[in-house]
């Protein structure tokens, strides 16, 4: 994946020193109005910039490994690895500043990835994933196994939320997002990482603006303890 200038939109105070990486789909882009308002009221300050990156491919890539089709016909592609790569040796030089901080955010696939790059780069100094894909197969025993191997100095703060209805499909794969969440948290708890799980009302298709807005200002909250 290239970045280009024209798939790049800054939101809030681009002279802040907490800079949020956002990958974003169209549907994300027609809420960030909403989104922006809500981290301003939620935080009461203006210390912070969102940086959203469009996506080309939702389905190749957010995601880290190969995976048949949850819905539709579209398989799940590898391709985050180099979403990823473009986004540290790429996007985050020319954003570089003495004392900045970046952290990563998304919803849904974008929110798998997000925690994702904080166990593949430490260019990222936290992660809010709001409604993330945690039901995507295999990502469970993934993250155990990346979390054992970390040290202290790789647990980032990281905020997970989810619909409290989103477990409630007929889709078998994305049924299980509610016990994956639930593990998620017990996984980072289980290594004393800082972290949170919030619950939110609705299903997977409600306030994805308020729920991404919610998780960036826990990130900028922790970041001030």
């Amino acid at each position: 994946m290239r970045i280009s200038d024209d798939k790049i939109e800054f939101f809030g105070n681009k002279d802040s020193l907490n800079y949020f990486i956002q990958m974003t789909d169209e549907n994300d882009m027609e809420v960030m109005d909403g989104e922006v308002e809500a981290v301003r009221c939620l935080t009461g300050s203006d210390d912070w910039c969102v940086v959203t990156v469009k996506v080309d491919d939702w389905f190749q890539d957010l995601t880290p490994w190969e995976a048949p089709p949850v819905f539709g016909k579209t398989p799940f592609g590898s391709e985050a690895s180099d979403t990823l790569k473009a986004l540290t040796d790429e996007l985050l030089p020319k954003l570089e500043k003495p004392g900045r901080r970046f952290y990563i955010a998304g919803y849904s696939l974008a929110g798998l990835f997000a925690l994702w790059s904080i166990y593949e780069s430490d260019a990222f100094c936290g992660a809010a994933a709001a409604s993330p894909s945690v039901w995507y197969p295999g990502w469970i025993e993934y993250s155990e196994k990346k979390e054992a191997a970390l040290d202290g100095d790789r647990k980032v703060p990281v905020y997970l939320s989810l619909g409290d209805r989103e477990e409630k499909t007929k889709n078998q794969v994305m049924s299980k997002v509610g016990s994956c969440i639930k593990r998620q948290a017990e996984i980072f708890e289980d290594s004393d990482r800082q972290n949170t799980l919030e619950w939110n009302k609705g299903n997977h298709f409600v306030d994805s603006d308020k729920r991404t807005a919610k998780g960036i200002a826990w990130i900028l909250a922790s970041a001030k303890q």
